[in-house]
């Protein structure tokens, strides 16, 4: 298992109060009156918590099994549920990456955010049949699909901008094609005080790319795309049925 995050986890935060606002509502769209008798909601990749706490308003009744094989980022996620009285009797923190990861023997959901990439084409191919041996029919495994579905050129731009004290943090974040399906990414943090770069904090790792529909005939599933919520745009996120 590759740890993607440690590097620059100190920042994660910064970028995950933005996603939640973006990706939350349609997630809790799809979850809203789920039946979720059948057994736990996995979310694999859970990083800090924040689409955990997102899961949980969207289905309180749920047990929620939250998988995050990065240590640092896991530090966070225990604390954050260990805090929360609603969360602390209902989600259960595992180490565990996608590949390895021990499944219970039923589920009811199941949340892949900012992980489908990570894996090859025989890595998702395996995850796929062992989540849909445990799910119900009709039940729904959400994919967060990162809005690049095939290789391509993306220059460096500035993602993000936050200030915090007498700091103001940037985001940069830039693509080029690898191999086949393949992208490396590459960012960079930039700590600022009175208009100065302090320190930098550069990252790289590699992403398959894919669409929902990829997704689908390698799960054998049937799909659909969610592109907006609530009548504004957001992030791509697909849903693969059972």
């Amino acid at each position: 298992m590759i740890d993607y995050y440690s590097t620059s986890a100190e920042f994660y935060e910064l970028v995950a109060t933005r996603h939640t606002a973006s990706s939350g509502p349609p997630l809790t769209g799809v979850l809203s009156g789920l039946d979720v008798s059948h057994g736990p909601v996995l979310e694999i990749g859970a990083g800090t918590g924040r689409v955990t706490e997102v899961i949980a308003a969207a289905l309180p009744d749920a047990e929620i099994l939250a998988a995050e094989p990065s240590a640092t980022m896991r530090a966070m996620l225990t604390s954050r549920v260990a805090r929360d009285p609603d969360l602390r009797p209902r989600v259960t923190v595992v180490d565990g990456s996608a590949q390895d990861l021990v499944l219970p023997e039923r589920l009811s959901a199941v949340v892949v955010f900012g992980v489908a990439g990570h894996l090859t084409v025989p890595e998702r191919v395996t995850l796929w049949k062992r989540l849909a041996d445990r799910l119900p029919d009709g039940a729904p495994i959400v994919v967060e699909l990162m809005g690049v579905s095939s290789p391509r050129v993306l220059p460096p731009v500035m993602s993000l901008r936050e200030t915090i004290g007498r700091q103001t943090y940037e985001w940069w974040i830039g693509g080029e094609p690898t191999e086949g399906d393949g992208m490396r990414f590459t960012t960079t943090w930039k700590v600022l005080r009175d208009g100065h770069t302090v320190r930098e904090v550069a990252d790289s790792y590699e992403w398959h790319t894919f669409d929902v529909a990829r997704l689908a005939r390698e799960a054998g599933m049937t799909s659909r795309r969610i592109t907006e919520a609530g009548g504004r745009p957001i992030p791509e996120i697909g849903v693969l049925v059972k």
